[in-house]
C-alpha cells in the first residue's frame, strides 16, 4: 500500500515531464532546423517576464523578455545574469549574450554539443529558486518562480536538449 501511495504521488511529476511541445522550424537564411519552446510567461504581473528556450544546430539560448518593461531594463554586454538553485549554494553566473537595448531582453546562450554543458544541465536537473539579472548602471532585477514555475522551468529545458542532440546529428 505505501508503494502504491509513493507511485500515485509522483505521477504528476512523469505526466509534467512527458509533455514537450516544441515548434520546430527550418531558417530561411541557414536552411538549419530550429526548435523553440514559444515564450512561456513567468512571475505574471505588470512586469512581467517571457521566456523562450530555442535550439539549433550550433546552441541552445535563454531568450528572456520582460514585458511592459518600457526603458527600465537595459542591458548591454557587460550585464550579468546569476541562476540561484534551490536546497544548495550551488548558483550560475552568465553573461548578456544578446545585443545592447533598453527593451527588457536578456539572452544566455550555451554551445550546443554532444555532452550537455554542466551549467544548461544543472537547469534541466535542479529547481531554480530565483533568477538575478543586472543590467546598467548596476540595476538589479530579482526573478522568484512559484513551485510550478520551477518545474516548468525544468521540463522546458530538458525537453529542448533532448531534441537539440538531434539537430546536431542532421546538420
Amino acid at each position: 500500500m505505501k508503494h502504491l501511495f509513493f507511485t500515485l504521488f509522483l505521477l504528476p511529476l512523469f505526466a509534467l515531464s512527458q509533455d514537450c511541445k516544441l515548434k520546430k522550424e527550418v531558417d530561411d537564411f541557414t536552411h538549419e532546423a530550429k526548435i523553440s519552446t514559444g515564450f512561456v510567461p513567468f512571475n505574471k504581473g505588470l512586469d512581467y517576464l517571457l521566456l523562450s528556450v530555442d535550439a539549433d544546430s550550433k546552441e541552445v539560448q535563454f531568450f528572456f523578455a520582460f514585458k511592459n518593461a518600457g526603458e527600465s531594463k537595459c542591458f548591454d554586454d557587460a550585464s550579468t545574469g546569476v541562476i540561484l538553485f534551490e536546497g544548495s549554494k550551488l548558483k550560475s553566473n552568465f553573461k548578456n549574450n544578446g545585443s545592447m537595448n533598453c527593451e527588457g531582453l536578456f539572452h544566455i546562450m550555451f554551445r550546443n554539443s554532444g555532452t550537455t554543458p554542466t551549467a544548461l544541465q544543472n537547469l534541466a536537473t535542479k529547481k531554480v529558486s530565483s533568477i538575478q539579472l543586472t543590467g546598467n548602471g548596476k540595476k538589479l532585477t530579482n526573478i522568484v518562480l512559484s513551485e510550478d514555475e520551477k518545474l516548468m522551468l525544468m521540463n522546458m529545458t530538458m525537453c529542448v536538449i533532448k531534441e537539440a542532440k538531434l539537430l546536431i546529428k542532421k546538420s
